[in-house]
């Protein structure tokens, strides 16, 4: 019987059926295990955080296919894979909602400022005028890539009243959105501005302190594409000098956050921090952890 390894969390429903005809071991633990093994392994479902490179991709001589469960492939090394014939299978287009929601989300609730206020109404302030905040209908959403999820994202702007602009030297079809040029055109009319680019060695920072200072003083970042595309510590400059509006992070350039790494974002304002799970949704990880398994079953047999 063929063996599937998963290493990181996936839909109970989803593993279950891969059981019913495959020898399966399931343990979302196994992504922090130092002496994990894949030598046996025919098929590897993965998340984000499982580097599936060097030694530990070298040892899986049996290796035929990669489930990822979600899109972005930054912790895989694809051209190791395609020399050795193994399959990598991301899920794409299962998450797209949720992403997409967590932008809008996010956008709203810093652009409102309505939601930060608790502690300081439970001490018996009553700041009203603090606390009004902006709508997000009339506003204009500048979007740095144009791929599935980003349009999806621009499909909801669309009918929450925004205006969308979009920057992507791949795409060819901006159906949904103003296409612009450079990133900055994009960061200087965009009131929100969601990045939507994998890591490489040319997204890397490249939302820095150049382009920070393009934007809109009163303006909004959103990151749920991947740490490292946003130099941290120019956007905590910024937030804290007051020359942004406001930024929400889903995703690090050290992950998972440690206490160190964490530090660095004490006292700023206006930033929301989420762990990784602009993604994750229970519905979204039905719909990931189900194609994700008919993608490896199709692979193995």
């Amino acid at each position: 019987m063929q063996k599937i390894i998963i290493t990181e969390f996936m839909d109970e429903a989803a593993v279950d059926d891969l059981r019913a005809d495959f020898d399966v071991t399931y343990d979302p633990a196994l992504v922090d295990a130092p002496d994990l093994d894949l030598s046996e392994a025919d098929a590897v479902i993965v998340r984000n955080r499982t580097q599936l490179r060097g030694a530990l991709l070298y040892g899986a001589s049996r290796l035929k296919a990669v489930g990822r469960l979600g899109v972005g492939l930054d912790n895989i090394d694809l051209d190791a894979c395609a020399a050795r014939g193994i399959k990598v299978f991301p899920a794409t287009g299962a998450n797209d909602l949720s992403v997409a929601e967590y932008v809008l989300c996010s956008a709203m609730a810093l652009l409102r400022g309505a939601y930060f206020g608790q502690d300081r109404m439970i001490a018996g302030d009553w700041p009203r005028q603090e606390m009004s905040g902006r709508e997000l209908s009339g506003k204009t959403l500048g979007l740095l890539g144009y791929g599935s999820i980003a349009r999806e994202t621009a499909r909801g702007a669309r009918a929450l009243g925004m205006q969308v602009i979009a920057m992507d030297p791949f795409a060819t079809n901006f159906d949904g959105a103003t296409q612009v040029d450079t990133l900055d055109a994009l960061a200087a009319n965009a009131d929100v501005l969601s990045l939507h680019v994998p890591l490489t060695d040319g997204t890397r920072h490249i939302i820095n302190a150049d382009a920070l200072a393009k934007m809109k003083s009163d303006a909004i970042l959103i990151n749920a594409a991947r740490g490292g595309v946003v130099d941290e510590a120019a956007l905590v400059a910024a937030l804290t000098s007051g020359s942004l509006g406001g930024a929400a992070l889903d995703v690090f350039e050290t992950e998972p956050m440690t206490e160190q790494s964490g530090g660095a974002f004490a006292d700023t304002p206006n930033l929301i921090l989420t762990p990784h799970i602009g993604g994750v949704t229970q519905e979204a990880n039905t719909r990931v952890s189900a194609l994700t398994a008919k993608n490896i079953r199709q692979a193995l047999t």
